[in-house]
């Protein structure tokens, strides 16, 4: 834990509301790789760079990287603090809670077991670092921050624990201000317990907010996308199995092979109106907390498709996702290959909206 005088002395401190709300998350942190997807101790880097985006992501031998079950508390903070701005309250990066308001939010117990896992989540968030151009203007400029300033806990006067005050970094701040940088998720998002599922959960939802005719990912470009230590057989094994299981809320995913033998990733939105919001704890409208993700039972098996068209580019609402087979910067093999992709008028890019032919504007 750290504290710096300082800094708390030019924050206002936010209290946590109570009940529950509409579940929100921060669109940057749903597209790019900043977080471990296994809860085994990492502490290897990410090293992401495409469209002109750079992303490193370090950790510390002692917590190891902060993993996707650890940005829960971040999606916490995010719901918290859109749902104060827009009640009327004054916001702040300095906040304060108790651990049952946090453990409860994100679908967690509240046993002392569940509260030293929530302290040892909120270590790994505050001792992992984070580089990235993203939101800086200026060219070469770089942005390096923890997810977690600092945080301490709280005692009274007797000094009994009295929860837990937290500083979250200007660059979320930000971005959960922004209206723009926001989407609400479906609370059955916390019910997913593969690493692999809530990642792509949150990329489908980001990209399939405004595609009526859904999405579609070369499986390779998501390998890199992920930034999963796992061995590209690996990843395709368990991104099948996930296709067979069908456990994203309010989306169905497919297998596609083209015809000269690429493998896609498709998923359309359904139960809903993709252009909607995906609304927390409203069963009726997305049928959370249920093996099935759609009204209709799934089908056995992978679902093939064998459309062998070529889609164009996504909307420029998705720009930042317009590069192929983006590559981790250590990997010069795959960095030239997105090069070769990306320049080459023969190839399709790796993601791009169903529906779409070669040709049509981006």
């Amino acid at each position: 834990m750290s504290r710096n005088a300082s800094e708390r002395g030019q924050l206002d401190l936010f209290h946590a509301l109570p009940g529950e709300f509409a579940v929100r998350d921060a669109q940057d942190l749903m597209s790019y790789p900043f977080f471990s997807l296994s809860k085994s101790h990492r502490t290897r880097a990410i090293e992401f760079a495409a469209g002109g985006v750079e992303i490193r992501v370090e950790a510390v031998a002692d917590h190891g990287m902060a993993t996707i079950w650890d940005a829960d508390i971040l999606i916490w903070a995010a719901s918290q603090i859109v749902e104060a701005r827009d009640s009327g309250l004054r916001t702040s990066r300095l906040m304060a809670a108790t651990p049952y308001q946090i453990l409860t939010f994100i679908g967690r117990g509240t046993s002392a077991r569940d509260y030293h896992r929530l302290k040892a989540a909120l270590d790994r968030l505050q001792s992992t670092t984070v580089c990235t151009s993203i939101r800086q203007p200026v060219e070469g400029r770089r942005h390096l921050f923890s997810w977690i300033n600092e945080w301490t806990e709280r005692t009274d006067a007797t000094g009994r624990p009295d929860g837990i005050e937290l500083i979250v970094p200007d660059w979320f701040y930000r971005a959960v201000l922004d209206d723009a940088l926001i989407l609400t998720i479906d609370r059955a998002y916390f019910d997913l317990t593969g690493g692999l599922d809530r990642w792509l959960y949150r990329l489908v939802r980001k990209h399939g907010g405004r595609q009526r005719a859904g999405w579609r990912f070369e499986i390779r470009h998501l390998h890199v996308k992920s930034g999963s230590l796992s061995p590209y057989k690996r990843f395709a094994f368990e991104l099948r199995d996930i296709i067979r299981r069908q456990p994203l809320p309010g989306y169905r995913l497919a297998l596609e092979i083209e015809a000269r033998g690429r493998r896609l990733l498709a998923f359309e939105p359904c139960g809903q109106a993709v252009d909607g919001l995906v609304l927390s704890g409203t069963s009726g409208i997305v049928p959370s907390g249920t093996g099935p993700s759609c009204y209709q039972e799934p089908g056995s098996g992978l679902s093939i498709s064998k459309n062998d068209r070529i889609r164009g580019r996504n909307l420029e609402s998705n720009s930042e996702s317009n590069s192929c087979c983006a590559a981790p910067t250590e990997d010069k093999t795959a960095r030239g290959r997105a090069q070769s992709f990306e320049t080459s008028p023969r190839n399709d890019p790796s993601e791009r909206p169903l529906g779409t032919k070669r040709g049509s504007a981006t």
